[in-house]
């Protein structure tokens, strides 16, 4: 019988710290990455030869990054999404109106996402992740086997693209130096809305990238839904032995196939000629799903806990941190802000990323001792339930102090 109390969304004391250890975690590697590459220089800058020239250090940072951040980040985002979807899909199951509640859910997602990607930053991944809900959403009832089937065809399908006949093709390499040459003068001296008017030119050109990279994202949030379905990550403790394990080979394994694929790149090691992003990518699914596995493994343990505790206030609310990066991050590199666009090294960027990631840790710490969600969070799903949800924190929680 479907539930009389109307549906509400689930309360601090309900939430596992495990997973908002990790998506806090996750949301560092998703700034670094990103005010690296699209907030610091063009989206194609990467796409052209001999694009910048790099010292030492930056030479180093990128390494480090194009390792053990790039794609990966990501990566993790897409899973914790898939997580999050089920968890709200199995809370609502006695509820009548639970696919109803789940599509607003993710159009308000997606409207939020719009007004991210036109009047704030063009790198959004709000939309992306959005329409991705939409066709995973059927798959949630499933059984365990189509969904595990349709993750592995879909993965295939993503590795493979690259030597398929392109769906949207990106522009050329005239096309794409013309569109860089042009972000560097509306981005790094132009006011709001020369900025605005260059990101909406600017968003067509960058769709084929969320062409190619949809599937992926359609299937980590399966494999995300695939976890909590197999009872591993509710019952952490339980399966900690096993977390250990699939952390291990997920690093080990991982790590070897990432940095296969960046030795040409960084170390003039041996090309890969066509396997170049098969492997590249094979690696940042399998490097994620080990970092993944090692940091509810570690949350699991009671030291560990207390030492990580800290990134949980900054993941429950990821949405409200995510989006304040990019009204920073545009404030600092754009020339309606501090106008440093194309300016910075690698490493100076990231040193600018760390210290908007500390402020927001603890932020997000003082924000939650006084309120039950951050403002997006709240307005998301307050338009999901369409009743406005009490904001006011009436218990204050440790950190991390529960299971």
């Amino acid at each position: 019988m479907a539930s009389e109390a109307p549906p509400k969304p689930m309360s601090p004391s309900e939430r596992l710290d495990a997973i908002d250890v990790l998506r806090g975690l996750a949301l560092f590697g998703v700034l670094a990455m990103n005010i690296v590459t699209i907030f610091r220089v063009s989206f194609y800058a990467p796409f052209l030869p001999n694009a910048e020239p790099a010292g030492p250090l930056d030479r180093v940072v990128a390494a480090v990054l194009t390792v053990a951040v790039d794609w990966k980040a990501l990566a993790l985002f897409s899973l914790l999404f898939g997580v999050g979807l089920v968890i709200q899909f199995e809370r609502l199951a006695g509820d009548a109106r639970r696919m109803i509640l789940l599509g607003r859910r993710l159009v308000v997602l997606l409207a939020i996402g719009l007004v991210h990607l036109y009047l704030i930053w063009n790198g959004d991944i709000l939309v992306e992740y959005a329409l991705a809900g939409f066709v995973v959403l059927p798959f949630l009832g499933c059984a365990r086997w189509l969904m595990a089937g349709a993750a592995l065809l879909l993965l295939g399908l993503y590795v493979t693209m690259p030597v398929l006949p392109p769906i949207v093709p990106l522009p050329g390499t005239a096309g794409m130096a013309a569109l860089a040459a042009d972000a560097m003068r509306a981005y790094g001296t132009g006011g709001f809305f020369d900025v605005l008017a260059f990101r909406i030119r600017e968003v067509p050109a960058i769709f084929p990238a969320h062409v190619v990279v949809f599937p992926r994202t359609v299937a980590l949030f399966l494999v995300g839904a695939l976890a909590w379905r197999s009872g591993v990550l509710r019952r952490a403790s339980a399966n900690r032995r096993l977390l250990f394990v699939v952390a291990t080979f997920g690093i080990l394994f991982g790590g070897g196939l990432s940095l296969a694929a960046a030795g040409q790149e960084l170390f003039d090691g041996p090309s890969l000629g066509r396997a170049h992003f098969p492997v590249e990518q094979l690696g940042a699914v399998v490097l994620a799903v080990g970092y993944a596995a090692a940091v509810i493994a570690a949350v699991n343990l009671s030291g560990e806990r207390r030492m990580l505790g800290w990134a949980a206030p900054l993941g429950r609310m990821a949405l409200t941190n995510y989006l304040a990066q990019s009204v920073i991050c545009g404030w600092i590199f754009y020339g309606y802000g501090l106008g440093q666009f194309g300016r910075l090294g690698v490493a100076a960027t990231l040193a600018i990323g760390i210290f908007v990631y500390v402020a927001q840790v603890g932020f997000s710490a003082w924000w939650l001792r006084h309120y039950r969600f951050g403002p997006v969070e709240w307005l998301w799903r307050s338009c999901m339930y369409g009743v406005p949800q009490p904001m006011r924190a009436t218990v204050n929680l440790p950190s991390c102090a529960r299971r």
